[in-house]
């Protein structure tokens, strides 16, 4: 059922989904916490109005019955909308502990479509953790340049996704891209496993990345990695020569785009493959994500990995790291 929900949206999303909103006009909405509302509202509206509004149910309170489930826990209310067999969650089956890490370097501040790659992740960041929240997850939030600027620990209490929220509308201040430090930071502060939502252009060392994230899987923390990168640094549709600053070391560079498209293409696809090798040997969820792309496809594989990882878990018959859903 999801395989096919998937496939109906992104089949979709060329040029804007069908129902899901543009980001240029979400960007326009000045509170990041009426920006992430909007996004999760229509996201679940759009699904209750598919074919497939069960699946919405699978994310909520309820989840699908399986054989050996107490039938007495059996919502029938909800079998006679649905046709089928749904029971009540139990408290250790919803319950989960995320951090979202957001990066705040100056390589952030770049943005060729009226907004910058800072603003997008800030943007999906407030989107998942108002979708968690809602969920009764304790979400927490760190945001980073060289090191951690600001850290709020995961809590679920009244108010607090209210302050969350402001936090991510804070404009970064920007250093370096460096995720070593950062990373060994979070994984000092966290003694307690659970997943790890982060959302960067990963624009830095592969090595210094397969190390750190080495690290905070072997404590038992899942990961999901949001790699969100400008269309035009994919793309690189430049056509004339011009002056190319670097925003991190403030140098300029003069290019000629016909002359260097070949081998920065060649470089970025090696980078982004390098990053897709170590999240597969790690066993890390990797999204590309570029700021055009609506948001509603990234909670949508959100979700889709975590049904995927919660049926793998059952399959295994092993405890593992609870489901965000």
């Amino acid at each position: 059922m999801t395989k096919k929900i998937t496939e109906s949206f992104i089949t979709n999303s060329n040029n804007h989904a069908k129902g899901m909103i543009d980001p240029v006009t979400l960007m326009k909405i000045r509170s990041m916490e009426l920006r992430a509302k909007v996004i999760v509202e229509g996201f679940w509206k759009g699904i209750h109005r598919s074919p497939y509004h069960g699946f919405s149910v699978e994310f909520t309170e309820y989840r699908q019955y399986s054989p050996g489930d107490d039938p007495r826990h059996i919502d029938w209310r909800l079998y006679a909308r649905s046709d089928r067999f749904y029971i009540k969650k139990f408290e250790d089956e919803t319950n989960l502990r995320c951090n979202i890490l957001v990066d705040h370097s100056k390589s952030m501040g770049y943005g060729s479509v009226g907004y910058t790659k800072s603003q997008y992740a800030g943007t999906l960041a407030a989107t998942l953790a108002y979708f968690l929240f809602t969920q009764g997850d304790a979400v927490g939030l760190a945001t980073f340049d060289d090191q951690i600027r600001q850290y709020l620990i995961p809590r679920n209490r009244p108010g607090y996704l209210h302050r969350l929220m402001l936090t991510l509308e804070t404009p970064p201040k920007g250093g370096s891209t460096n995720l070593g430090p950062p990373l060994q930071r979070i994984a000092e502060i966290l003694n307690k496993r659970g997943l790890i939502l982060l959302m960067s252009d990963l624009l830095t060392s592969i090595e210094q990345l397969e190390k750190n994230l080495s690290y905070l899987r072997a404590n038992g923390h899942e990961i999901v990695i949001f790699n969100v990168l400008d269309p035009a640094e994919i793309n690189f549709n430049f056509n004339s020569p011009a002056l190319f600053e670097d925003v991190e070391s403030g140098r300029n560079f003069y290019v000629d785009p016909l002359a260097a498209h070949k081998e920065y293409e060649n470089k970025l696809k090696n980078h982004l493959e390098a990053v897709k090798v170590i999240c597969r040997n790690l066993g890390i969820d990797y999204h590309l994500f570029a700021t055009d792309r609506p948001f509603d496809l990234a909670l949508l594989e959100f979700l889709h990995d975590r049904m995927r990882r919660r049926k793998q878990v059952r399959r295994a018959g092993a405890p593992g790291i609870r489901s965000a859903i």
